[in-house]
This record gives C-alpha cells, structure tokens and sequence, in this order.
C-alpha cells in the first residue's frame, strides 16, 4: 500500500509517517475572552479541527529531482487562498477525507551524496464546514 495525498504520491520517494495531532475540544480561558485576567476558569467552543502530520525525507536520484518532488508538494500547500480538500491515505491504508494541506516546511539543509534528500513536515487539517 502506498500513500497518497488527492491520487497523488508526495512522500513515496522516501521514509515517512503518520501522526494524528490535534484532537479533543477547543478550550479557551474566561480571562482571554473577557480580557479580564482576574477571571478564573475556561470554556469550550466545539471539537478541534483534526490535524494529520506527515513527517519524513524527499529523495531523489538527482538535484532537478528533488526539486520536483518539492514543488509538488509546495503546490498542493499553496494552491489557492482557499485550500482544496482532498483524501489522505496512509501506508497501511488508513484514509481521512476532506483534509487540506495547509503547511509545508523543510528542514534547514539538502542532504547530497549519492541520493539528494531532503526532511519534511506536511501538515493537514479537516477544516470545519469542508
């Protein structure tokens, strides 16, 4: 099973997982909301959005390569104002509908050698009313 992200095999190239994050109820302080900070206590507004994190390295056989990987990945990360939803599945088949991918960052460095490689984060969310 591979994974994808809308049909499309972003993190295949290279050793990646999965991790689910953000999950429980949105929780927020009185003294926040009133700006009031002798408030004590806090409140809920509804469920977090779900977030998934996709955490691993982009490798390729070449410079032009790599580059290709990461601008398909920046392009589903910017590629409009308004996020287009899409399925996410995992490598063992897991599927979460109507993510966005909202973030993606890069580590510091380009790893080359005989492979040029590259660390990630892609980050999605279940963007409420998607």
């Amino acid at each position: 099973m591979a994974s994808s992200f809308k049909e499309l095999d972003l993190f295949g190239s290279g050793p990646h997982r999965f991790a689910m994050v953000r999950q429980g109820l949105h929780v927020v302080s009185l003294a926040a909301i009133a700006g009031d900070f002798t408030l004590a206590g806090s409140s809920w507004f509804g469920d977090l959005e779900l977030e998934v994190h996709v955490r691993g390295r982009l490798v390729a056989p070449s410079e032009a390569a790599l580059w290709a990987l990461r601008d398909a990945a920046t392009t589903q990360a910017a590629s409009t104002t308004t996020p287009v939803p899409g399925t996410l599945i995992d490598l063992h088949g897991r599927a979460w509908t109507s993510m966005s991918l909202f973030r993606y960052e890069e580590d510091d460095r380009v790893c080359r050698g005989r492979v040029w490689s590259v660390g990630y984060l892609a980050r999605f969310r279940h963007f409420v009313g998607t």
